[in-house]
């Protein structure tokens, strides 16, 4: 594993600002990064650390325009969002990392990882993608420039605990810009083709019921690493990870055991 001198010598904690650690450890093994889908917010991953092992760190990416950073504009270019989380990531390159994204935030998460591993070199155990196809199967839906019914539809066909806050007029009002900007990052981002190839293995995951993603798009995601690839399909839809959380992260923690 090679890191930058400058990530060895730094043992700042992570910003505040741009990532929620729901259990500090003072001396983790590992971090494990979380990146939330489309509308999504770190508060998404506030329980993973009681099912993970007690040395492995969760750090929640906080995109701009959600929870307390609800008054800062929502970022809509990948290249922006990712350029910045990286940069953000140094202070942590002291340990291993690993990535886990959930629709939109595998996209991110797998932008991040290039990133990472082109600067510093390999430093990431494992990249984890959920619900989401592979860059070279992403297709634009144009939903970001649709009406804002035809958005809330869209995210209510997804299911998840989300989509019931758009029901109430005063959270609706909240929560749209942030998720029409994340739905115009999805409609803009344009992967390169074919994407460089990172060394770190990757891990993808898919509901079976998943309205949007078929294993075919997520058995895609081989192409990215020369690592290791595996696929993991559980029962639910496009948020099979909440009724499933406590088996699919046990499952996460035995995974960055193995390396």
């Amino acid at each position: 594993m090679t890191v930058s001198r400058a990530a060895k010598g730094s043992h700042r904690a992570l910003d505040q600002e741009w990532f929620r650690r729901p259990r500090p450890v003072a001396d983790p093994r590992l971090r494990l990064v979380c990146f939330p889908h489309a509308g999504g917010a770190a508060s998404f991953f506030r329980d993973w650390p009681q099912w993970l092992p007690a040395d492995i760190e969760v750090a929640a990416v906080c995109y701009p325009g959600r929870e307390d950073r609800i008054a800062l504009p929502a970022v809509e270019t990948m290249d922006v969002l990712a350029d910045r989380i990286a940069e953000e990531l140094v202070p942590a390159l002291d340990r291993p990392l690993a990535f886990f994204g959930h629709s939109m935030g595998a996209s991110v998460a797998h932008e991040v990882a290039m990133r990472i591993e082109r600067r510093h070199g390999r430093v990431l155990r494992r990249l984890l993608v959920s619900s989401r196809s592979a860059p070279s199967r992403l297709r634009p839906s144009g939903i970001s420039r649709e009406s804002d019914e035809v958005l809330v539809r869209d995210v209510k066909g997804l299911g998840g605990t989300f989509s019931g806050a758009l029901d109430h007029p005063d959270l609706r009002e909240l929560l749209l810009p942030a998720l029409r900007a994340d739905y115009r990052l999805i409609d803009d981002y344009r992967p390169a083709d074919p994407p460089p190839r990172i060394a770190v293995p990757v891990t993808a995951l898919l509901g079976d019921r998943d309205p949007h993603v078929q294993e075919a798009d997520m058995r895609a995601w081989a192409e990215v690493t020369e690592g290791d690839f595996g696929l993991r399909v559980l029962p639910g839809d496009h948020f099979y990870l909440l009724a499933q959380a406590p088996s699919l992260v046990g499952e996460v923690g035995r995974l960055l055991a193995g390396g």
